[in-house]
């Protein structure tokens, strides 16, 4: 383990670098539409690599090899199909209209097209669902600083001194990033994004050949180990011969990893995730034009299969290293107890560049969407450009704040309650972005559907939908009550045999469904229609303008 030094030279150097190229990238912000989109001129091959920062978390980085570690095989890696299929859908679909009204929020795009309402309960959603899912996640980045310290030390925390240690792990990682996120908007988060994704996926390269050297014989002795029936696999059809027409469709519903979780229910998920949350689309919106935007997006969606495939492939090496069932946090275990000093503190830096890489963006979002959505509509309608701005930067650190006290408390929840409500958390937005989801399809695939009334209940009735096909009521009830009377479990509300309980990646998709389906029942007022159709001709109108500004033989005489 000795000498640390080096490694927290590593990191420390890392931390340096990333607060320089922030603070330098982000210099002389004067706008908010510069502070959130970059005055939408970053190149395409930057917003590529911002994106793919986005979606790789702590969580991922540390948890997919886990995937791989406990299945060994490469069955999770189908739902990367879905994520393709779907950044086609948003790249036909979503991001020209995006660019057409020239929003800066994306949920300005639902004032212009349904009205006021819509906006705020899409935008409140976003914010909630956002701050809990990235809060949540936080704490995975600090498990490699707790597993070292105790390692060294040879004392084992006890509970509440790990979430002591967890929770200033936390205010470190988020107070760098922070600094750099407030003063240099979203141009900052895209280039040091550049950085971390790099840095990301050198590291995983790293372990790679590093798990390979380890393991007898290489790559044939890694073969003679993974030698069951599943092994390799990456198509699970997930139909059981003989079980009937309904019971295979529970099995598929109640089944995470399937070919039809990945063609149906992860499309519905990444066009959720990609298409209708602030804090990925706000990056395709910084490349000049849609058409780059598209490239960039549809790229990512190409580069996700094989980011996977590495991530699974990572856990099963570390299955053949260790062949030890059940080993909790494989990848950081080996991490913190198996690679030199300076190495270790590089895969170090790579932990904490995922985890800075999709805070960042989350903070950014949060704050544009604050600002945009809330305080130029709602608190200071008459705010200047500068007070605007100020209050992005604002907003960015009180969000910080908060993201912070959520990591803290999912650390407490997890290591000292050992409550159950983590993967409810951990899982919200399967909950909530269907409904965005609905809404916003109903929006940019008809021209005369959907009212404010209209929404409201349909995005009601997506919420509930997916509540009671997940068992939400039932686990929040046993949460509640852990206990029976009689001494055992209590038990379930509402469960009746023939409704199966849907996973993770079929979620949003019953909630895109029922809530477009209500919203459809609805019609839009002309007015609203003339509004929308009013605010496009002026946006055209000044993109005709700039145009002719930057080419002026393009001008009409």
């Amino acid at each position: 383990m000795h000498p640390l030094w080096i490694d927290g030279i590593v990191v420390a150097a890392y931390f340096a670098v990333i607060l320089y190229i922030g603070l330098r990238a982000g210099r002389g912000e004067r706008s908010m539409e510069s502070f959130a989109v970059g005055d939408r001129n970053i190149p395409w091959w930057a917003v590529l690599a911002s994106i793919l920062a986005a979606e790789i978390s702590a969580a991922t980085f540390l948890g997919a090899p886990g995937e791989g570690y406990a299945t060994r095989n490469f069955t999770y890696a189908q739902l990367a199909l879905g994520t393709i299929l779907a950044r086609v859908i948003i790249a036909g679909v979503f991001i020209k209209p995006f660019y057409d009204f020239r929003v800066v929020s994306i949920y300005e795009y639902l004032s212009l097209r349904f009205g006021s309402r819509t906006r705020n309960a899409s935008s409140a959603l976003f914010l909630v669902t956002r701050a809990l899912a990235s809060g949540t996640r936080l704490y995975v980045a600090a498990i490699v600083i707790v597993m070292t310290y105790e390692q060294i030390t040879g004392v084992s925390l006890t509970p509440f001194q790990q979430v002591g240690m967890y929770s200033v792990a936390l205010l470190l990682i988020t107070s760098i990033t922070a600094v750099y996120t407030a003063v240099g908007g979203i141009k900052a988060v895209v280039w040091t994004d550049l950085i971390q994704a790099s840095l990301m996926f050198g590291s995983l390269g790293f372990a790679i050949w590093t798990l390979l050297n380890k393991v007898p014989d290489g790559w044939s002795g890694v073969l003679s180990v993974l030698n069951g029936p599943k092994d390799f696999a990456v198509i699970d059809l997930g139909i059981t011969p003989g079980a009937g027409f309904w019971g295979n469709v529970r099995s598929i519903l109640e089944s995470e990893y399937t070919l039809w979780a990945a063609l149906i229910g992860s499309t519905f998920t990444t066009m959720a995730t990609h298409g209708t949350d602030q804090d990925m689309v706000q990056r395709m919106l910084t490349a000049k034009n849609h058409h780059r935007s598209r490239f960039s997006l549809i790229l990512s969606g190409l580069a996700d299969l094989p980011l996977v495939l590495c991530f699974l492939l990572v856990g099963m090496l570390l299955w053949v290293h260790y062949q030890q069932p059940g080993k909790d946090a494989p990848f950081a275990f080996f991490i913190v107890n198996e690679l030199p000093a300076g190495v270790r503190g590089i895969l170090f830096a790579g932990i904490f560049a995922t985890a800075m890489g999709s805070l960042s963006t989350a903070l950014n979002a949060l704050a544009t969407s604050f600002t945009e959505d809330w305080y130029k509509t709602h608190i200071r309608p008459d705010a200047t450009e500068s007070q605007i701005l100020r209050a992005a930067r604002t907003s960015t650190i009180v969000f910080s704040v908060i993201l912070v006290l959520i990591g803290a408390g999912t650390a407490y929840a997890k290591i000292v309650l050992h409550a159950r409500i983590i993967p409810i958390v951990l899982g919200i937005f399967g909950y909530t972005y269907g409904s965005l989801l609905g809404v916003f399809l109903v929006g940019l695939l008809t021209r005369r559907r959907g009212s404010e009334t209209g929404n409201m209940w349909a995005m009601l009735a997506g919420f509930i939908a997916v509540a009671l096909l997940s068992g939400l009521h039932n686990d929040l009830w046993a949460l509640l009550h852990p206990v029976s009377a009689s001494g055992g479990a209590a038990p379930a509300l509402w469960a009746p045999a023939w409704l199966p309980k849907v996973e993770f990646p079929w979620r949003i998709a019953f909630g895109t469904v029922v809530t477009s389906a209500v919203a459809l029942l609805f019609r839009t007022p002309e007015s609203q229609l003339e509004s929308a159709a009013a605010h496009l001709a002026k946006m055209r109108e000044r993109d005709r303008l700039d145009s002719s500004k930057e080419d002026p033989s393009s001008a009409s005489v």
